[in-house]
């Protein structure tokens, strides 16, 4: 496989995510078990994760402090629907002690969810799970849908897990206004990135100057807003709890900062606004309707 081709599209990198996910599953002091992630990723799945060239350790803590974030919301919260945009090879229904009366719906395209419903055909679900092949880019079919779960929930809790990076500003803006509609969308989930992280992962060699992946012609990190989670407050969603993801990694014992890195880091903490930029430099936030 060229590097060139390595990536095809967007849905590609659920394969990626996917061997992280079966790697940590591996390891010998695994912070989750995922059984099916390695079969979900098969051999394409390691080559675009070899050519594709980014560390597991983000995926891993992503991974982790979402399923948290998760089972807050539906064990304490009180929350009886999760809608998760865009799945890809989540397996959260099949892995996480959910109850069984909770609804989780999955949405991806019909290529995706039929792949995944055949490689997870005789695995068990926790709770009742369904899945919806729509193309996100349909407007008049995701408001559709939108609106069907939220006539039907009382508390709708909505995960976009590696989706918005992917998405141009407008794009995110319209899927911001079209989540707001239905008054049982209470809270979204979504991991975030900043400009300084994609010019970082730019210097590193991680992305292309166009921010495209390495391994892919189309497939380019494009939603990295200077104002954060502000970036959703006109649209009805207020920020509510934020979590990053260097502190997480450390309390998780998945990455450890260089030296070097350190030393760097106390010298400009001297700076005033800096400690303000690292914390939004790259996290997991929970959106409330406002």
């Amino acid at each position: 496989m060229s590097e060139q081709h390595a990536i095809r599209n967007v849905s590609d990198t659920a394969l990626w995510v996917a061997v992280f996910r079966a790697q940590e599953s591996e390891r010998q002091d695994p912070l989750f078990f995922d059984p099916y992630a390695r079969e979900l990723a098969g051999e394409r799945g390691a080559e675009i994760a070899k050519q594709a060239g980014i560390p597991a350790w983000p995926i891993v803590v992503r991974t982790v402090v979402l399923d948290e974030m998760i089972l807050k919301a539906v064990e304490e919260d009180g929350f009886d629907t999760v809608l998760n945009l865009a799945a890809g090879l989540d397996t959260r229904p099949y892995r996480l002690a959910l109850p069984a009366t909770l609804r989780w719906i999955e949405v991806d395209l019909p290529g995706m969810v039929e792949y995944k419903r055949e490689k997870l055909k005789d695995a068990k679900c926790f709770c009742r799970l369904e899945r919806h092949a729509l193309d996100l880019t349909d407007v008049e079919a995701r408001r559709a849908l939108f609106a069907k779960v939220g006539a039907a929930a009382d508390k709708v809790l909505v995960i976009t897990e590696g989706l918005l990076i992917y998405l141009e500003p407008e794009a995110v803006k319209t899927l911001a206004a079209d989540l707001h509609q239905p008054p049982a969308f209470k809270r979204w989930l979504m991991d975030t990135a900043s400009p300084a992280l994609l010019r970082m992962l730019a210097r590193q060699g991680n992305l292309k100057p166009d921010h495209s992946l390495k391994g892919s012609d189309s497939v380019q990190f494009k939603f990295a807003p200077e104002e954060h989670t502000e970036f959703f407050r006109p649209y009805g969603w207020k920020p509510g709890e934020y979590r990053e993801t260097a502190r997480e990694a450390k309390r998780l014992k998945r990455f450890e900062v260089p030296f070097l890195y350190k030393l760097v880091g106390a010298v400009m903490g001297l700076h005033p606004g800096f400690r303000a930029k690292m914390r939004t430099f790259s996290g997991f936030a929970a959106l409330e309707r406002a």
